[in-house]
């Protein structure tokens, strides 16, 4: 699949492994965090480790911006607090995530938890994310005006419109 983004930033992502307080689930997983730049770890390498809680590099990705999302990334840098979204998907090996995407578009952040099994969280946005994203909405961002459709009357109604104005005369 050929993408259309005029920019990529490529980012790290740290993961948290928690020790459950549930007698279901050994262990809670979440995002807590996104760094750019490459790494040569390899994804699941362990980076600090607690009694209750182990911090793993998930792995790489490559957030992608795209010339017709400049408005969902204003708004996201309008909240005041910017964030990505972090992607996990579950896998059946020793692995218990695969990493699938890293997003500053709050629209496809949502539509990635339309699979239900994804694992979708919100990190905080790096510093110099933030400044590449502010420098690609000034640059490609074009306000368009929104227009008001009026609703096409149905041949029904016009029928019935006519039926009328020849009774009336």
């Amino acid at each position: 699949m050929r993408s259309t983004a005029l920019a990529r930033i490529a980012v790290g992502v740290v993961v948290e492994r928690r020790k459950a307080r549930s007698m279901w689930v050994d262990f809670l997983w979440r995002p807590v965090s996104v760094f750019v730049g490459n790494t040569p770890a390899a994804p699941w390498t362990p980076l600090d480790s607690a009694p209750e809680a182990t911090l793993f590099y998930a792995g790489g990705a490559v957030i992608e911006l795209h010339r017709t999302e400049t408005a969902n990334y204003r708004n996201n840098l309008a909240s005041g607090a910017p964030v990505l979204w972090v992607v996990l998907r579950p896998k059946a090996s020793e692995q218990p995530y695969e990493l699938i995407a890293v997003t500053a578009d709050p629209a496809e952040g949502e539509a990635f938890t339309d699979a239900g099994s994804n694992l979708v969280e919100t990190v905080p946005m790096p510093s110099d994310v933030v400044a590449a994203l502010i420098k690609f909405v000034a640059e490609h961002h074009v306000e368009r005006p929104f227009l008001k459709r009026r609703r096409q009357p149905t041949q029904a109604a016009l029928a019935l419109r006519r039926s009328r104005r020849e009774n009336e005369e």
